[in-house]
């Protein structure tokens, strides 16, 4: 680990270069609340930069040299570039700077129990459904999560406790700078191979993040790859799973509604408690068993586990509806890895809607190149599939891939250049019973809403 807690000893005065993003938002609720002087700056106005400048926090629009002015320590997201003048400034003014993965690093240092969730897929999920259990059941937590939770208003919380909640990403080997109590791995899949080039350097990744936990090892035990990358590890090992070989396992699983699974969570064998899950996909049992065992290594009893999963209705863009009228229903969902997709609209297919209309914005060129049969394939669970072009987001288009090549391996397919063609697609084609879920981790959430204005003025609510 790069950074100690020592950083922040004597240092009254932090500030944040892009203090409204997602991931910076939570680390600055808990630095304000533990009575550091916080000032910020961002380039836009969002919900979440409000919320910062509710909590009192001084907050200038567009970012200056000038800013940085008597911080004696200062934080930047991954987000800004290097020529940006208030970072160039930020480096020469004889400060510590620190990106936000260091930062949090360092805060989850603070924290004797801090449950760190890693995975391929379904980390904010899980996150979020440990966080409601553990608040629920008494814990008071900590939480960082990479999504929103409208239970807590945002993406963090303040707990009172020594329990710490945790999103801990594997991409750049951010979680590689967190200080694991409990490392929690939900699955390990090919994603983000721009950065791991190979399977096995991601397996290394999740070894080496497994390697610093100091109480155990939460993983799941149907997993070859999760199974292969913590089998050398001597630290305590917990596992989950489908199968009753796993110390922890869902039975009597059953589905109750379109949106409620009802099961009993074994341990060993012996039934433990019965968990009620109140958001779609069987793939979300898995979660909830994951969940529980964090809220059991929290302190929160047995018999209080359901408390939280009956409270919990799904974080921000997982599965999120956002018009239901007319027969007709929109979600948004952060799918965006084949596996994950495949997950989303095998969910859509259990609740019994006449159509699925998957609108999806594919998400870096490398991605799309290297999985290109395996997102046509998975598309193709959906009846109709419309596409955006390629977020190139970090990428350059140096493959010379475009949607149009994934178009043509999926039946009827189109593609659109802009979000405002594709809701007019959409619009001309939805009928009622149908279900139109789009899906991806760029800005396809605009694409959602563009549809629900339009559905809304069509039928005039």
């Amino acid at each position: 680990m790069q950074y100690t807690a020592e950083i922040l000893k004597d240092k009254k005065h932090i500030h944040f270069i892009g203090i409204g993003g997602s991931g910076m938002y939570p680390l600055a609720q808990i630095l304000h609340a533990k009575g550091y002087y916080l000032t910020g700056s961002d380039n836009n106005m969002t919900d979440t930069l409000q919320k910062v400048m509710d909590m009192g926090i001084p907050v200038t629009l567009g970012q200056k040299a000038e800013n940085v002015k008597g911080a004696d320590l200062i934080v930047y997201t991954a987000a800004i570039m290097a020529d940006n003048p208030e970072l160039i400034a930020a480096r020469e003014s004889g400060v510590p700077v620190l990106e936000r993965k260091y930062l949090l690093g360092i805060v989850t240092q603070q924290f004797s129990n801090a449950i760190c969730i890693s995975g391929t897929h379904g980390k904010t999920t899980t996150t979020s459904m440990a966080t409601q259990i553990l608040m629920d059941g008494g814990a008071d937590p900590t939480v960082v999560i990479g999504g929103k939770l409208n239970t807590i208003g945002g993406s963090g919380r303040i707990g009172h406790s020594e329990n710490m909640v945790c999103e801990s990403c594997e991409f750049s080997n951010t979680f590689l700078e967190l200080a694991p109590d409990v490392a929690v791995v939900l699955n390990i899949d090919e994603d983000h191979m721009e950065f791991f080039k190979t399977l096995e350097n991601l397996k290394h990744s999740f070894t080496q993040f497994c390697s610093m936990a100091t109480k155990c090892i939460v993983y799941n035990g149907d997993d070859p790859n999760t199974i292969d990358a913590v089998k050398d590890l001597p630290q305590k090992k917990i596992t989950f799973g489908w199968q009753d070989h796993n110390d922890y396992y869902p039975d009597n699983i059953q589905q109750l509604s379109k949106v409620h699974h009802r099961f009993d969570l074994m341990h060993q064998g012996k039934p433990l408690t019965t968990i009620d899950l109140l958001v779609p996909g069987k793939h979300n049992v898995l979660n909830a068993v994951a969940a529980c065992i964090c809220g059991l290594l929290a302190g929160v009893p047995a018999e209080k586990l359901n408390l939280g999963m009956k409270d919990f209705h799904g974080a921000c863009r997982r599965f999120e509806v956002l018009y239901h009228n007319h027969d007709i229903v929109v979600a948004d969902d952060y799918a965006h890895h084949p596996a994950e997709i495949q997950a989303t609209l095998s969910a859509a297919k259990e609740l019994g809607f006449t159509r699925i209309i998957a609108v999806h914005q594919p998400f870096t060129y490398s991605r799309t190149a290297r999985l290109l049969d395996d997102f046509a394939r998975v598309l193709q669970i959906a009846d109709h599939v419309v596409l955006s072009e390629i977020m190139g987001s970090r990428e350059k288009n140096t493959i010379g891939i475009y949607a149009k090549d994934l178009a043509e391996k999926i039946p009827g397919c189109v593609w659109y250049p802009t979000f405002d063609e594709m809701s007019d697609h959409v619009l001309s084609m939805v009928q009622p019973g149908d279900l139109v879920i789009t899906m991806g981790c760029g800005d396809v959430n605009k694409c959602a809403h563009q549809i629900v204005e339009k559905l809304k003025k069509k039928f005039g609510d």
